[in-house]
């Protein structure tokens, strides 16, 4: 279980109830958006406001301690998984998205076949398709 009082100090944060729901949330809720993120912090502490949730996404995005991910089309959704260099898998029905793992080896995708001169230390790849849940649902209709 994570530290999530250390990680904020580490990132020299103040530790508020509400920076710890948001991250307890994302935790156990990973793809969650804005407004999934509030419910559950208010479900656990409904006198966290909405802009408290907001400004807390923001500031633990800003200290890398939560990733913000928006698929193209897609509402922006937030992860606490940051330590590495993965990705995502969308299904076009419903929108659920599920992590995948770089393809092969030591992260791949890092080598670009032409950097320009960036440093690059980051590749977002989205891989899109339809989740099992809607396939079955459309073989069955």
């Amino acid at each position: 279980m994570p530290d999530f009082e250390a990680q904020l100090r580490a990132a020299s944060l103040r530790v508020t109830r509400p920076r710890l729901a948001v991250l307890a949330a994302l935790r156990d809720h990973p793809h969650v958006g804005t407004d999934g993120v509030i419910a559950l912090v208010r479900a656990e502490h409904p006198t966290v406001s909405h802009q408290a949730v907001y400004d807390v996404l923001r500031v633990l995005t800003d200290a890398g301690l939560v990733r913000r991910i928006q698929p193209a089309g897609a509402t922006a959704r937030y992860e606490s998984r940051i330590a590495d260099n993965h990705h995502h898998v969308v299904c076009r029905s419903c929108g659920a998205i599920a992590d995948v793992e770089c393809a092969v080896g030591h992260a791949p995708c890092l080598t670009a076949s032409n950097d320009h001169g960036f440093v690059v230390d980051e590749a977002e790849v989205v891989y899109w398709g339809t989740c099992p849940g809607c396939a079955t649902a459309r073989t069955s209709q």
